[in-house]
């Protein structure tokens, strides 16, 4: 054991805890990075720019652990990790990335949250502010780590994507606007029930900022200060509404109607899209953007890669790339918005959902299912549709286009994590693209 005289510890060496260690040590603070993989990816570049600052690999270490001042966790390590209980009860502090960024932060602060769509909208937003000609930087769990960003001139505001594992250790970030875009199952390996997984997400909602609530989301919360959002004609201060038997983007003032823009002129136009949006522009419209900028932003917006991204048309069948549906919710939302009969790639890590959801949208509009991963044989339960097995993504692509027939679609949306086959699920998209492109 090495005494630390009470140094700030970093856990885990992956890109938020090298950010984080850039950035206390620009700030002169004392720091010692440890990582229970015995060769870290991120220890050469750690020890080629920072040799001064200790590292310690193969292990938590709990009675160095025991010494530090305070601990700062990488998202992917759960508060209730082993190693850090005996500091928790001794009241050394724990943080996320986040809440140690919260603490330096001089300008204001957007934040999003959700199951899914935290990146579309996060962009989105992004992309409004610069076209109202506003600085900004956008990063979190997307991208560019936040600590990251207090490293670059300070701009007019920040949009963060933020995740659950993320609300965790975050205590005093006080956003400007805050979103909680939706709710499905997720991350139940690491959540002791839907009900803790909720309330972690709504950990968001802290400070005095204006809150934005999805009126559709069953799960949403009652509170004061709010805009809301629907796709429902008769709720929400963004809405979804019919003129002249067309569907508009639509604002509430004043209990009237104001259409704002056809849904036509999207890019994407499914149902998810059109909340996501909504979404955005309730954020926008919190923080003062020109109306006319973000629907600029809206009309030029084409979406981001791997969620529900067209490929290819072969034979005519289309192909589509939503390697990001990485839950329940998300894949279902894929399924309804492609809106044909499509051949579904699905499976992978569960982390412990319930697929139960998916037996009847995939019934209604998938004739087979194509799986694939450690957990295939749990989605392959709940499903009436054929059920076909492929044991790599080129073998999953060949027989769900041998399966499909012109003018339907091959749909990858895996409602699974991907690491038990893939790097990530980037990575499990671009093998999706590169199949079909050979096809």
């Amino acid at each position: 054991m090495q005494l630390i005289s009470k140094k700030t510890v970093i856990m885990g060496m992956g890109k938020t805890g090298l950010a984080c260690a850039k950035f206390l040590h620009k700030q002169k603070i004392p720091v010692i990075i440890m990582d229970n993989r015995a060769s870290p990816p991120g220890l050469p570049l750690l020890q080629q720019q920072f040799p001064e600052i200790t590292s310690i690999t193969g292990k938590f270490d709990s009675e160095l652990l025991s010494q530090a001042s305070e601990i700062i966790i990488s998202p992917g390590l759960s508060k209730q990790e082993p190693a850090l209980a005996k500091a928790k009860s001794i009241g050394i502090s724990i943080i996320s990335e986040i809440e140690l960024f919260a603490r330096y932060v001089k300008a204001p602060v957007v934040a999003i949250t959700g199951s899914n769509g935290k990146s579309t909208v996060t962009t989105m937003l992004g992309e409004m502010v610069q076209q109202a000609g506003w600085k900004v930087q956008v990063g979190g769990n997307l991208g560019t780590p936040a600590i990251e960003l207090l490293c670059e001139p300070t701009p007019d505001i920040y949009i963060l994507e933020i995740s659950s594992f993320q609300l965790e250790t975050t205590y005093s970030l006080n956003p400007v606007a805050a979103v909680v875009l939706n709710i499905s199952e997720d991350h139940m390996d690491r959540y002791a029930s839907l009900a803790d997984y909720i309330a972690t997400k709504q950990l968001i909602y802290q400070g005095k900022g204006i809150f934005i609530i999805n009126a559709d989301d069953p799960y949403a919360i009652n509170i004061a200060k709010k805009i809301s959002f629907s796709l429902q004609a008769d709720k929400g201060d963004f809405r979804i509404s019919k003129q002249n038997n067309e569907l508009y983007l639509t604002k509430v003032e004043k209990n009237k109607l104001i259409p704002l823009l056809p849904v036509k002129k999207m890019h994407l136009q499914s149902s998810m899209m059109q909340a996501n949006t909504l979404a955005a522009l309730a954020l926008g419209y919190a923080i003062n953007l020109p109306l006319s900028a973000m629907l600029t932003a809206v009309k030029q917006f084409k979406g981001l890669p791997h969620r529900c991204a067209w490929v290819a048309t072969k034979r005519g069948i289309d192909f589509f790339n939503d390697s990001k549906g990485t839950n329940v919710g998300a894949t279902i939302a894929a399924i309804q918005g492609i809106a044909r009969q499509s051949i579904l790639i699905a499976g992978g890590d569960g982390k412990g959902a319930d697929f139960k959801p998916l037996t009847k949208v995939v019934a209604e509009h998938c004739h087979a299912v194509v799986l694939i991963g450690k957990d295939a044989p749990l989605i392959a339960k709940i499903l009436s549709v054929p059920i076909y097995y492929a044991n790599s993504m080129e073998d999953a692509v060949i027989k769900a286009a041998n399966l499909a027939n012109s003018g339907e679609a091959v749909l990858l949306s895996p409602a699974c994590a991907s690491f038990d086959m893939f790097d990530n699920y980037e990575h499990r998209g671009k093998v999706f693209e590169e199949v079909v492109k050979q096809l």
